[in-house]
């Protein structure tokens, strides 16, 4: 064990990363520069790119970093070991979502912006500023802050940066099998989550499950005139629609056979816990120039996005959709669709279920592919634990507020991963507003969640080292 840092530290480094701020944003905007979309085959250079982007960083820095190739797109591995005492393994991942559509960006989404905000922050605009470069760089900066400050970091830090997860993290399960006994440590940390809200922040403890799912129906054999065949032959469009309209009732249910199985009721004190965040579902809704909450009736608007399951349609296509108009009947169709789970249900039984569903519903002349790009569960994280106290309490302190407890309705399968293949539990700890337009056009990331961040980190990782257990 490693002797207890003397407080004195922690505020050197806090002041040196004030100091830092200018230089680290630069280093963000270089990163930002580089177009990782990990899903477009065409941009596998520039994914390879950022990874060894961020393994030059990391040297420099002092870890022992490198570039890990996968079957997908590259891994980043780091350890920083030589202060002993208390180990964390920090995720993050560096590609981006497509930036489609792109006539619906103020500006270009690889050259960030920033924008002045009207309550006095400042945005900073970019395809992947929020999700997840800057936040993984609240860490990285962090990182280097203590280190210039007091040379060594206060505990040992291994840092792991993935290229996939928005395509699903597919090389994750067997890299994680590969490296770990390198990955080992108490405690992962995990910075892709939100604030509570604009001043509280919040270390999230329940998380959605993902199955996303791609469907086709063909019918003729070639696209067919209208006119000439209308009536008489199937479309496979309103085959589609038919079918997809068959999955939710009026009253905002899910009707697929055994979808609610391993749904849970919310316990008394959750619950209680929630009100106490005084939520307002109707300004969360106004803010996107929405009204009306159109999930489950019954449920307020954050049981609705945080704790129950949902079924969505992503995308549709089939036709002719270019400028002016084409009397056409489609050969094929197909739509991408997405189920949030929750509780305990299967996300491979879901799955199943839906491709049942589609194929017990489709008539003559018709037949259906259902591909799935991704299956994950609910991620629930312990809570009780001597790690979670220390983080609230960090929390608190860099933010002069009480820390929330908070579900998240998004999904980060790698969490799931980690308690599963390293029995290992997380802490999702993120700086993201509510209003960030991740995977959205103008995604933007605030200035005070770079900063604070960065400050935020350095108090977890004084209070997570050796002999601060009651710091």
């Amino acid at each position: 064990m490693t002797a207890p840092y003397p407080r004195l530290a922690l505020d050197k480094a806090l002041a040196q990363a004030d100091a830092n701020l200018g230089q680290s944003l630069e280093r963000f905007y270089d990163l930002l520069r580089i177009k990782s979309i990990s899903t477009e085959p065409a941009y596998r250079d520039d994914c390879r790119r950022a990874a060894q982007w961020l393994s030059d960083e990391l040297i420099a820095l002092g870890f022992d970093a490198s570039v890990r190739p996968t079957p997908g797109q590259p891994m980043v591995l780091g350890h920083d070991r030589s202060a002993g005492g208390a180990h964390v393994l920090f995720y993050g991942h560096y590609d981006v979502q497509p930036v489609d559509p792109l006539h619906e960006w103020a500006t270009d989404p690889f050259e960030p912006t920033l924008m002045p905000a009207a309550n006095g922050e400042t945005h900073i605009v970019a395809r992947g500023a929020s999700d997840d470069k800057g936040q993984l760089l609240t860490f990285v900066e962090a990182c280097r802050a203590w280190k210039e400050a007091n040379g060594n970091l206060p505990l040992s830090v291994s840092i792991l940066l993935e290229g996939e997860e928005e395509a699903g993290s597919k090389s994750l399960g067997p890299f994680l099998d590969e490296t770990a006994s390198e990955l080992k440590a108490d405690v992962v940390l995990v910075c892709d989550t939100d604030m509570w809200d604009d001043v509280t922040p919040a270390v999230t403890f329940m998380m959605r499950g993902l199955c996303g799912l791609e469907v086709e129906i063909s019918a003729a054999s070639r696209d067919l005139h209208s006119g000439v065949y209308g009536g008489a032959a199937r479309n496979p469009l309103q085959v589609l629609t038919t079918i997809l309209a068959s999955l939710r009732d009026d009253e905002g249910r899910i009707l697929l056979d055994g979808f609610y199985d391993g749904v849970e009721e919310l316990s008394p004190d959750v619950i209680a816990q929630w009100d106490r965040l005084a939520f307002d579902g109707d300004a969360f809704l106004n803010k996107v120039g929405l009204s009306t909450p159109a999930g489950e009736s019954g449920r307020g608007v954050l049981e609705q996005i945080w704790a129950r399951p949902t079924f969505e349609i992503n995308g549709i296509t089939g036709g002719y959709a270019g400028e002016g108009f084409k009397t056409v009947i489609p050969a094929k169709a197909s739509a991408k669709v997405s189920f949030r789970l929750v509780g305990q249900q299967d996300p491979k039984a879901v799955c199943a279920a839906f491709k049942a569903h589609v194929e017990a519903r489709l008539p003559a002349d018709c037949s259906a592919t259902v591909t799935i790009h991704s299956a994950s569960s609910a991620t629930h994280v312990r809570t009780g634990t001597p790690h979670l106290a220390k983080t609230l309490r960090a929390l608190s302190e860099e933010w002069e507020t009480d820390a929330a407890l908070s579900g998240n309705g998004g999904s980060i399968p790698v969490i799931n991963e980690f308690r599963d293949r390293l029995g290992m539990d997380a802490l999702l700890v993120g700086f993201a507003r509510f209003d960030n337009r991740v995977h959205s056009p103008n995604e933007k990331y605030d200035m005070s969640s770079f900063t604070k961040g960065i400050r935020s980190w350095l108090r977890i990782l004084d209070k997570l080292a050796d002999g601060h257990s009651g710091a």
